[in-house]
């Protein structure tokens, strides 16, 4: 090897040195962390420090409600609501229900197809009005360009991959954080029992704008504590769950009632830690 190639060489493996050095200490931050969670409560979660920036950059105010309560004083409906709109098979797997994935990511490409179909429909549509226009006056009186729907997105997330998400991760949708939300997942699935990873999920989760945890939102929504949680009050706030700030807005949604009995109808056969 000639001493040019070795000089080229030697910077690149020390860079690749730091770079994994830098990599193993931010793992070993994350397992004190959870470490620490075994018995403290975390102060806040990546993703509540973000909404403050937002809230606070967007209307100038803070507007935020939580209140932490003990796994006891949140109501086992509420515990099995959520589980069953969430998560059923949470107390069962290891962190990751790849079943779940699966289902998931085939919806996700039946979606995607049906939305290019029906751009494809509206590009031709438009084609054939504008080739059909003969007068200033007939283009005035077009009717307005249709647009697509963007397909609807679902995830298969076990509670503990948004837990993990959530406590230590920005929104970003890349292969790297993906990568980071495995590791945490596993992290967090073997040193904390299931009980404590939903105490934790269930008192951190977004369930409106600037509320978090269920005790804010029971308070909130049904002016009782989570423990008094009814049925179907609980089965309301966990098909809340995957878009809170937009439910808040529409409380006479006819997809949440609907769903809301579904999911009671589903929580007796669902197990909680």
């Amino acid at each position: 090897m000639s001493l040019a190639l070795r000089g080229l060489l030697r910077p690149l493996l020390r860079l690749l040195l730091l770079l994994l050095v830098a990599v193993l200490c931010l793992q070993l931050y994350f397992v004190g962390r959870i470490a620490l969670m075994t018995v403290l409560t975390p102060e806040s979660t990546a993703f509540q420090r973000s909404e403050i920036w937002r809230v606070v950059n967007t209307t100038g105010a803070l507007k935020w409600r939580q209140n932490w309560v003990p796994y006891a004083q949140i109501s086992v409906n509420l515990k099995r609501a959520v589980i069953t709109s969430e998560d059923a098979s949470f107390t069962e797997h290891d962190g990751l229900d790849l079943e779940a994935l699966e289902k998931a990511w085939g919806k996700n490409a039946a979606a995607e197809q049906r939305a290019q179909k029906q751009a494809e429909r509206l590009a031709a549509d438009a084609a054939k009005r504008q080739s059909n226009k003969k007068t200033t006056v007939s283009a005035a009186l077009a009717p307005p360009k249709l647009v697509a729907k963007a397909p609807k997105i679902v995830g298969g997330s076990t509670i503990t991959q948004q837990l993990a998400k959530n406590l230590f991760l920005s929104g970003e949708r890349t292969l790297l954080r993906k990568g980071e939300e495995l590791v945490l997942t596993l992290l967090l699935e073997a040193m904390l029992n299931k009980q404590r990873i939903l105490e934790i999920y269930l008192n951190n989760v977004e369930w409106g704008e600037g509320i978090f945890g269920a005790e804010a939102a029971a308070q909130h929504y049904y002016r009782k504590p989570a423990a008094r949680l009814s049925p179907y009050e609980a089965a309301r706030l966990a098909v809340m769950l995957p878009r809170p700030r937009y439910f808040e807005t529409r409380p006479n949604s006819e997809y949440l009632a609907s769903r809301a009995n579904t999911i009671v109808a589903r929580m007796g056969g669902v197990d909680v830690p």
